[in-house]
């Protein structure tokens, strides 16, 4: 029996229970056929018209993306407007669209924990923990062997694809770090934390302005930790394959394949 669209949602639901997604969120089946039978895979991090091509031109089934398309709710999809443009595509082309989104990072292998597997923390554990202790958002851990800020943002730009936007430090570059926190995506709203307060550098994307000036203020007054800015896109980017392992040993029949397109939204910068 060919593999359908619904059985490899249910796996996917397996793998990133829906339960654990924000209430916020809209991850799970977008578009397709549930009973629609599905041989090949694309995960990406963003459905945008790059990785769409991309599904299509791989003839794939199934384009299972990181962010959910409908991640905000819409009143048309008529084709003059992207998300519509987008989803007419992937329709006619017989290419399902499934999101795996906050239900994926906080999972023990999700998101954060895969970032925190690639710079070697150890004893990690959710900055904000769900009741089993395991699972949660964000991860903190201690590093194998103490560095400086610097080195660790250099690391960084090592472990991550590259993108216009870099590795940003806020903090002394040659500043002692072991104990490190960090959370895949956008973090800001961690900043607050006590397991974040409590570490002696701050991983995470899209800081804005004033959460990451008052983090610093008040790190100098009272304590706090040194803070580094990553691309949203590259931080989450690593765990496509982890996920696709994931995907491979639950669907033996059918191809996986990573995209290794830059969906980071800067295409280049200046520096001054």
């Amino acid at each position: 029996m060919p593999t359908t669209l619904d059985s490899v949602r249910r796996h996917v639901e397996r793998l990133w229970p829906l339960s654990g997604a924000e209430g916020w969120d809209a991850p799970g089946l977008l578009s397709g056929d549930p009973a629609a039978p599905v041989e090949r895979i694309l995960l990406a991090v963003d459905a945008v018209a790059a990785t769409v091509d991309e599904a299509i031109g791989l003839g794939a089934d199934l384009l299972l993306a990181h962010h959910p398309l409908l991640l905000r709710g819409v009143t048309s999809v008529a084709e003059d407007r992207y998300k519509g443009a987008l989803l007419a595509r992937l329709i006619r082309a017989d290419c399902a669209l499934i999101a795996a989104h906050t239900n994926a990072d906080v999972v023990a292998d999700g998101t954060s924990a895969v970032l925190a597997a690639r710079l070697g923390l150890t004893d990690t554990s959710p900055i904000v923990p769900a009741p089993d202790g395991i699972t949660g958002i964000g991860r903190v851990g201690t590093l194998a062997e103490a560095t400086t800020l610097g080195a660790l943002a250099r690391r960084l730009a090592e472990v991550l694809p590259a993108t216009a936007g870099g590795v940003r430090a806020a903090g002394d570059f040659h500043q002692p770090v072991s104990r490190v926190a960090l959370c895949g995506g956008a973090g800001d709203s961690l900043l607050s934390s006590e397991a974040v307060r409590g570490a002696d550098v701050y991983i995470t994307a899209d800081l804005r302005h004033h959460p990451a000036s008052e983090a610093r203020e008040q790190a100098m007054l009272g304590g706090g930790p040194a803070l580094i800015d990553v691309s949203h896109w590259a931080s989450e980017w690593l765990w496509l394959d982890t996920a696709a392992d994931q995907l491979r040993a639950a669907l033996p029949g059918v191809t996986i394949e990573v995209s290794e397109l830059r969906t980071d939204p800067w295409d280049f910068a200046i520096l001054q």
